[in-house]
């Protein structure tokens, strides 16, 4: 539907536009994020009306909802920018589209890894620690540790050099 120049609410609403409270729950994003969203050029400026509510179209819905459920498989922003521009070209090719799906799935895989390793860590950690009335807290005296001494820890009880954090591992191909 073409933007209509500048018409009232009322108006506005006749021609199956929607204010920004409208637009929001009907694409479950805030108003907030739609705005952020417009800020950052994810979504087009919106028309105004006169007083300078901004009006949404069922695309700019349609649009919005496309970003919801992007964001809620976890795609960057800069992700969904590159996937709103494949979506948007009529021309382009699926395979492109797969190459940025499988990278986040990859991406998922390794926070996925780091995650388990954390968890492995904290469960060994739990279980050494006797919970008592006593201070001493395997727990607190790792924690404490200089991060030099990690070195020579292994994945059971620390994070160890084979199990890097996500942004380590992302630095490392980088090189």
């Amino acid at each position: 539907m073409p933007r209509m120049p500048r018409p009232e609410l009322a108006d506005a609403r006749q021609h199956g536009l929607h204010n920004i409270g409208e637009a929001a729950r009907r694409s479950g994003v805030s108003a907030k994020m739609i705005r952020h969203y417009e800020s950052i050029g994810l979504i087009p400026p919106p028309s105004r009306t006169f007083a300078g509510y901004r009006l949404y179209n069922d695309a700019d819905l349609h649009r919005l909802g496309f970003i919801r459920r992007a964001r809620g498989l976890g795609f960057s922003i800069r992700q969904i920018e590159a996937l709103l521009g494949l979506w948007d070209d009529r021309s382009r090719a699926s395979a492109e589209v797969k190459r940025l799906a499988q990278s986040h799935v990859d991406e998922l895989a390794e926070k996925i890894a780091e995650m388990q390793a954390m968890q492995r860590t904290l469960q060994d950690l739990a279980r050494r620690c006797q919970g008592d009335d006593r201070p001493e807290c395997p727990i607190l005296e790792d924690l404490a540790k200089s991060p030099a001494s990690d070195a020579g820890m292994t994945p059971g009880n620390r994070i160890g050099p084979d199990e890097l954090t996500f942004e380590e591992r992302r630095a490392r191909r980088a090189r």
